[in-house]
């Protein structure tokens, strides 16, 4: 498994420097990935959409080179690698320099947050989800996108992660995990979607969004900030 796979917001955070260097390094690469598997990437954008917020301010933490903050119309996000922020602003993208764990905003400061696909990457994803809750006001919301390890797609990327550049030092979680790391940093589960039932290399068009989870690799859960 070249590269990266379903479509990955592989976004580091709170990662070691030399992770860091890793995507610095191949950050084209990691982009041109979007290119090769339009579908795999309209069918994350499709589920990513339908749990978004119609209004209020949103950011997405760990933007990597800008293809879901600028298509979803997130007016700021938050990306630790130099060359991939780099490649999000040229995009359009309001990018501000920033580790996870330590987000430089006020309390309240948004409506929703989004992360695609970072929990995976990160050394404490707890401490990262309460930071997220600081800065959402009352009743926000977080819009949390994973691949699903007990998926049969995801499975198979678990099990051949050693061969990915991208993936090496990843720890996949299960949407059972998800969720309880939700409920440890202050959040409510509202809803699950799910997308992505077939390899990405072989699509020959988006997959549908399904509710719930079980089936597909990729899945989205919305969470309510609680208190």
């Amino acid at each position: 498994m070249a590269g990266p796979v379903v479509g990955p917001a592989m976004l580091l955070c709170d990662m070691t420097d030399s992770s860091i260097d890793v995507f610095d390094r191949f950050a084209p690469e990691y982009d041109q990935w979007f290119d090769a598997h339009q579908f795999a990437y309209q069918s994350e954008l499709a589920a990513i959409r339908r749990l978004i917020p119609s209004q209020g301010s949103g950011i997405e933490i760990g933007a990597g080179t800008g293809r879901f903050c600028v298509p979803l119309n997130l007016a700021l996000a938050v990306e630790p690698s130099p060359r991939m922020a780099a490649i999000a602003r040229s995009r359009g993208a309001q990018v501000v320099q920033s580790e996870s764990e330590h987000l430089p905003f006020p309390e309240q400061a948004f409506d929703f947050a989004v992360m695609i696909n970072v929990l995976c990457f990160l050394a404490d994803p707890l401490t990262v989800l309460r930071e997220a809750r600081r800065i959402l006001r009352p009743h926000g919301h977080i819009v949390v996108a994973i691949i699903d390890k007990t998926s049969p797609l995801g499975a198979g990327y678990e099990a051949h992660k050693q061969t990915s550049r991208f993936y090496l030092h990843a720890r996949f979680y299960s949407t059972a995990e998800v969720t309880e790391l939700l409920k440890q940093g202050g959040f409510e589960v509202c809803y699950y979607c799910q997308t992505i039932f077939s390899a990405p290399e072989a699509m020959s068009k988006p997959d549908p969004v399904l509710d719930g989870h079980g089936t597909g690799a990729f899945v989205v859960i919305s969470a309510s900030k609680v208190g």
